[in-house]
């Protein structure tokens, strides 16, 4: 019996993917068809995949072709494949010809020629359509225009700011002078202007019919984004609580690991972000830090009721440094944040068998060790991280907009919490040295 494998992503099955499907077969006697993961497409560059691993999986399951079907995870994978199933030949599409000739060495190689006029990245182009407006005086819009350059179909259609000095030349010449105007010029908005405005400005966007991605805190009062949620619900568009870190392979698998019990029950965990004044940005340091570094602690131990908050201030600065203290019923967790105080900016999640260290800056981090009182049983794990993890978050926005699927890593739940923190410092409940 001749066995043959092929690989692909398959993202929007279509005529030509079968095609190719077939005259593989037709090499052998049994067709293993690899279909690549998620993460191993984001280190191939192919952050726009529209469907999920599970919907490409059984649209080539749904053919009928694959005698046989697994999934590509990992660079290096199609040798130990070829060896585990003792493969006779390896084919894939022309557009790869010699890419792969270093197969040679364990299987026969053929290219086939792919079909003219058709291809997945044309098919996403073409469905996608969303003109995307930028809202706020941040540089931080800069890296926004810069990432949405790599998400198929996704075009910046303006911005609005009250200060543009801080914009590319590129950037500035995209400014319009109103608010309304760049609602008018635009399917979606993302909003990085200063918590305060968050309100207003989304509600604008929601009753108009816009969607919106907006940096986190979403507003500074709870009750406001629970009307915010519902109206969004109401007019059928998506709202989306923005941090860039919940879209970062190193961070989505370290959260796995400690859902599947990796480093036991987790007892603490202590998360820093500060940056120094001289590098200070638009937003209070709170606002700034507070959300990412709540992220963690939020989603692992959930809601806390018991929650208080220090704060350094001086004359000239009022948001020097806060420390965040979250007691649970059987774990406790501290947010260090700060616009003005500089300290290491690591994680560490402690268990009743291990811990993880994330270093510095771990909220855009490729890398995160799992520790055990054993060094030996130590591991360590590296993930690809490209754009900081905006690219992905983009992704994710246009996918939910076109599919009505709510694919965010960033649930209400979590929002409302950030928040709900949020409000308490916007208040002043804070001890104050």
């Amino acid at each position: 019996m001749i066995k043959v494998i092929t690989y692909g992503t398959y993202d929007l099955l279509h005529y030509g993917h079968i095609r190719l499907l077939k005259r593989a077969k037709a090499l052998g006697d049994y067709l293993i068809v690899g279909v690549t993961a998620d993460d191993f497409d984001k280190t191939r560059g192919k952050i726009n995949v529209q469907q999920t691993l599970m919907e490409r999986v059984e649209a080539v399951r749904a053919t009928g072709i694959a005698d046989e079907i697994i999934i590509e995870e990992y660079e290096g994978q199609k040798i130990d494949d070829i060896r585990k199933y003792d493969i006779d030949i390896f084919t894939v599409g022309s557009d790869w010809k010699g890419k792969f000739d270093y197969l040679k060495e364990y299987c026969e190689v053929v290219y086939l020629e792919r079909t003219e006029g058709v291809s997945s990245s044309e098919l996403r182009a073409e469905k996608r359509d969303i003109r995307l407006g930028m809202v706020g005086d941040a540089a931080f819009l800069n890296k926004i225009y810069k990432e949405s350059k790599y998400v198929n179909g996704l075009k910046i259609s303006g911005v609005y700011s009250g200060n543009r000095s801080r914009f590319s030349e590129e950037l500035t010449n995209m400014g319009v002078e109103s608010y309304e105007k760049l609602l008018k010029l635009s399917d979606a908005v993302y909003i990085r202007s200063l918590p305060q405005d968050h309100y207003s400005q989304i509600k604008l966007a929601l009753n108009e019919g816009k969607h919106v991605i907006c940096e986190s805190p979403l507003t500074l009062d709870t009750d406001e984004a629970n009307e915010l949620y519902d109206l969004a619900k109401k007019n059928k568009v998506v709202l989306m609580d923005a941090i860039k870190t919940a879209y970062s392979t190193a961070y989505l698998r370290l959260l796995l690991l400690i859902k599947s019990g990796k480093i036991g029950d987790v007892i603490s965990l202590d998360s820093t972000c500060t940056s120094l004044a001289k590098h200070k940005t638009d937003w209070p340091g709170f606002y700034e830090w507070a959300p990412t570094a709540l992220l963690p602690i939020i989603q692992i131990l959930g809601n806390c009721n018991r929650t208080s908050i220090v704060s350094h201030s001086s004359e000239e600065n009022s948001d020097l440094f806060s420390k965040i203290i979250l007691v649970y019923d059987s774990a406790i967790a501290t947010a260090s944040v700060g616009d003005g105080v500089k300290s290491e900016g690591q994680l560490i999640i402690s268990g009743t068998k291990g811990y993880i260290y994330v270093p510095a800056p771990w909220w855009k981090t490729d890398y995160f060790e799992i520790r055990y009182e054993n060094p030996n049983d130590n591991r360590r794990y590296f993930y690809q991280l490209d754009g900081e993890g905006i690219r992905y978050e983009l992704v994710e926005f246009v996918r939910t907009i076109e599919n009505s699927k709510n694919t965010f890593n960033i649930d209400k739940a979590t929002s409302l919490e950030i928040i709900s923190i949020c409000n308490k410092y916007k208040n002043n409940d804070v001890v104050r040295i």
